[in-house]
């Protein structure tokens, strides 16, 4: 009994491993999804990003297109759209169908959005009409639209559609919440072929997104290098090399290079954010641009009153010192800051933010350190020069 209680276990098991290793793989097919209604959709697409799917039927004869979409928010509670841009490619004026879940009670609905600009999200009609509208939600979390459009006639003489679908992280107040910059959201668009002749490709300017990102990544980097690397070693050697009489005045040229350095990389940096800013209208992330204007400004300053600095014996060397070291710390705290908004901007992999934490972690103890030595040094020296005068 015991042996045959041990088999039933074991077949057991291996009947559930091979359940959870067949579910994922049937999860991934437009052809395994199931969903309410007895309506035929013949064609069916895997979209290539954001774990998508459509299904959909045209007729021609009276240019109505079915379509059922499938995807799941980019979090518990967060919202699906797929779209319609009759004149362009991407997201910015297209006609949209946006699902999402009440939390209070628990109902999946359809709003239609007019996407005048990324930052123009204005909910009313569309530009063609469209009914036979709802929403579901899937057992796995996954939300479905459901709809039936009236086809422009020149898109429909053209026989092809531009969409676009994105999945968004939650609704606030009745706006949704603004979705991910990663590929996938950047990428997700595509041609649509109306007959069904052929899968959903992706529509011409995937090299314009790949650029943006490329210029996004360098952005990143310069930055990181500059406001949050650079300036910080720069602020370290400034407090704790001047202590030694021997590092004089080596220190200060160390100083000078690397802050100088710093502020060459944080220009180009800052250059390339505004070009990215031209090229994104719409998209604005207001925090990590006006911590980077307030940074860009005050190191000029920083620049220009280094050609200003008096001697250490003149009057107003004191309050020019509290001026310097100011708005160093300034900028070495908001420079910091600004590199962890940028991190959660782009959201790199997870080991570019560790790698950044542990560096900055590896200053902060180093500088516990210098601190502690230099008043160990500085307490020293007082009572050294306390004994001498006593002594005369």
């Amino acid at each position: 009994m015991a042996s045959s209680s041990s088999l039933l276990g074991i077949s057991f098991s291996l009947i559930l491993f091979s359940a959870l290793l067949i579910a994922p793989t049937v999860s991934q097919s437009c052809s395994s999804q199931t969903f309410s209604g007895i309506k035929s959709y013949p064609h069916c697409l895997d979209l290539p990003n954001l774990k998508a799917f459509l299904h959909y039927s045209y007729d021609s004869a009276n240019k109505t297109l079915a379509v059922v979409f499938t995807a799941p928010p980019s979090k518990p509670g967060g919202w699906i759209a797929w779209a319609v841009n009759p004149k362009s490619t991407g997201m910015a004026g297209s006609q949209a169908l946006v699902a999402s879940k009440d939390s209070k009670t628990g109902v999946a609905s359809v709003t239609t959005l007019n996407i005048v600009s990324y930052s123009s999200l204005i909910p009313g009609k569309l530009s063609f009409d469209v009914w036979d509208v709802k929403a579901e939600e899937e057992a796995a979390g996954s939300l479905r639209i459901f709809a039936k459009l009236k086809v422009p006639a020149d898109l429909a003489a053209s026989g092809k559609l531009n969409q676009v679908w994105q999945v968004g992280p939650g609704v606030s107040n009745g706006r949704i919440q603004t979705h991910d910059f990663n590929p996938p959201n950047l990428k997700a668009s595509g041609s649509l072929d109306l007959t069904g002749a052929t899968t959903t490709v992706p529509v011409s300017g995937g090299g314009d997104v790949d650029s943006k990102l490329h210029k996004r990544n360098i952005h990143g980097i310069l930055n990181a290098v500059s406001w949050g690397l650079l300036f910080p070693i720069g602020a370290i050697i400034a407090r704790y090399m001047r202590i030694f009489e021997s590092a004089d005045p080596a220190w200060f040229y160390l100083h000078v290079s690397c802050q100088f350095s710093a502020y060459v990389i944080g220009v180009a940096g800052w250059a390339t954010g505004l070009k990215l800013g031209s090229e994104s209208k719409g998209i604005t992330f207001y925090s990590h641009r006006n911590i980077g204007i307030a940074l860009f400004a005050m190191a000029t300053l920083q620049m220009f009153a280094m050609l200003l600095r008096p001697r250490k014996d003149h009057k107003f060397r004191f309050f020019w010192n509290i001026y310097h070291h100011g708005v160093g710390y300034s900028i070495l705290i908001l420079g910091i800051i600004n590199v962890f908004k940028g991190l959660s901007i782009l959201k790199p992999e997870h080991t570019y933010k560790t790698a950044y934490v542990a560096v900055i972690a590896t200053l902060g103890g180093i500088t516990l350190i210098l601190e502690a030595v230099t008043w160990v040094i500085v307490i020293k020296r007082k009572s050294s020069n306390s004994t001498r005068s006593t002594k005369a």
